[in-house]
């Protein structure tokens, strides 16, 4: 990503207020498809970004409540919080609608995650976001599966899902009446915003997916095993919200808590997320340098 091109984009570990530096990340983050539907922030970001974000965070009382409310776990409704303030907040986009249901008589069809006026073009928009996170598993010859934490999600099903329904939603005559019951036209252009982190198995080199930009963000997992013998001394326990990356503390890590946490994908049969820390000398924090998944011996399962 060539920032010289996008001089707005923040640098998402340069922010000390959580969810601030979310809300960069998501400035920045690669999308985790090369369709024509993604939606690329970079050249939508006013100039000013950069500072709208650091005067946010010196007077956070001025700063949006989005950013104020209490850290949510339910990483997907946090993401949703965020990409609103987003939206309006730092693109000075009108959101027309938001989660609008749509229904068939007394059968809900599914929403419109965000109807928005994009007002560079004066057009209105559909955009369906989430927020996803990929573990490549190899399985035979080249047949690879990249799979969501629980082994259930996939990142195939899941793209194919978003591009080839949700964000064809609005081509349903019912989605037109219920954007008209609101005096809304109906959009002319969908877009998926969807990025996230792939994370590659640490002894087993994998190409990337198909159809997934050369830029995206990275990661590693390992099993419990192989990470019993590693050097965890300086690993965090990353819980959600924090999933939107970098992590950054003020303290160095505390290599007994790492110890408990990982025995705990043990005895909880679930992946859980860490970041290697490293301490930057300039600024004096503590700074994420790598992201792994720890996952169990019945993984995928």
């Amino acid at each position: 990503m060539n920032l010289d091109v996008f001089p707005a984009t923040p640098d998402p570990s340069s922010f000390r207020l959580p969810a601030i530096r979310h809300l960069a990340w998501m400035c920045r983050a690669a999308q985790l498809t090369d369709s024509p539907l993604a939606f690329d922030l970079q050249p939508w970001l006013p100039a000013g970004t950069n500072e709208l974000l650091r005067g946010w965070e010196r007077e956070p009382e001025t700063a949006p409540a989005a950013l104020l409310g209490p850290a949510e776990p339910r990483l997907g409704y946090y993401f949703e919080r965020l990409y609103a303030c987003l939206l309006s907040d730092v693109l000075g986009w009108e959101v027309l609608a938001r989660n609008l249901p749509i229904r068939n008589q007394e059968r809900t069809l599914g929403e419109l995650d965000f109807v928005v006026r994009n007002p560079k073009t004066d057009r209105v928009e559909h955009h369906e976001i989430a927020i996803k996170f990929y573990l490549g598993y190899p399985r035979t010859g080249a047949d690879v599966r990249w799979y969501g934490p629980n082994a259930v999600d996939r990142l195939d099903l899941k793209t194919s899902r978003m591009l080839e329904h949700q964000c064809l939603r609005t081509e349903l005559v019912e989605s037109a009446a219920a954007l008209a019951a609101l005096g809304i036209d109906a959009p002319v252009t969908s877009r998926l915003f969807m990025p996230g982190y792939l994370f590659y198995p640490i002894h087993s080199p994998l190409p990337a997916p198909a159809g997934v930009p050369n830029n995206h963000q990275k990661g590693q997992w390992v099993d419990l095993a192989a990470a019993r013998d590693m050097d965890t001394a300086c690993w965090v326990h990353l819980r959600k919200p924090h999933w939107l990356g970098p992590w950054l503390q003020p303290e160095p890590p505390e290599a007994s808590v790492a110890l408990v946490t990982l025995e705990q994908v043990a005895a909880t049969d679930t992946p859980r997320l860490f970041a290697q820390m490293r301490r930057d000398t300039a600024t004096g924090c503590w700074q994420e340098s790598e992201r792994f998944f720890v996952v169990p011996p019945s993984w995928p399962g």
